[in-house]
């Protein structure tokens, strides 16, 4: 069976400071707007406005050094982890059953996330 996926958008990680001044910063230096500045109330993901192209952008708290990821949105995320995992990606963490932090061949960190707003952003890819 087929699925879809597509690049979702980035996540800014941020491990010091309160996470209101993380988004401030963030939301003036890629002149967006602060769209959440709490999505899901636990202090710990502050959502931008709509990034060029329609590009999903968020500051998060995190525990682990500071960094940018990139997330892939896919309509069956573990087809998608599968398929990562077939380019040489492997599993780091499943978070809350959800979604994949996986980690790239270069050891680079990323997400595999469920597709929010289907209608909005580039048409994803189709994969057999």
């Amino acid at each position: 069976m087929s699925h879809h996926s597509r690049l979702a958008g980035f996540m800014i990680d941020c491990r010091e400071g309160a996470l209101a001044d993380a988004a401030a910063f963030w939301s003036r230096a890629l002149g967006l707007p602060v769209a959440d500045p709490d999505e899901g109330g636990q202090g710990r993901y502050a959502v931008l406005g709509a990034g060029p192209g329609g590009l999903h952008i968020e500051v998060q708290k995190v525990d682990h050094p500071p960094r940018v990821h990139l997330d892939i949105e896919t309509d069956d995320v573990e087809a998608e982890a599968s398929r990562l995992e077939a380019l040489g990606a492997r599993r780091i963490e499943s978070v809350r059953g959800r979604w994949w932090v996986m980690e790239a061949p270069t050891g680079h960190r990323f997400c595999v996330v469920p597709m929010r707003a289907p209608e909005q952003r580039a048409s994803p890819t189709s994969w057999d």
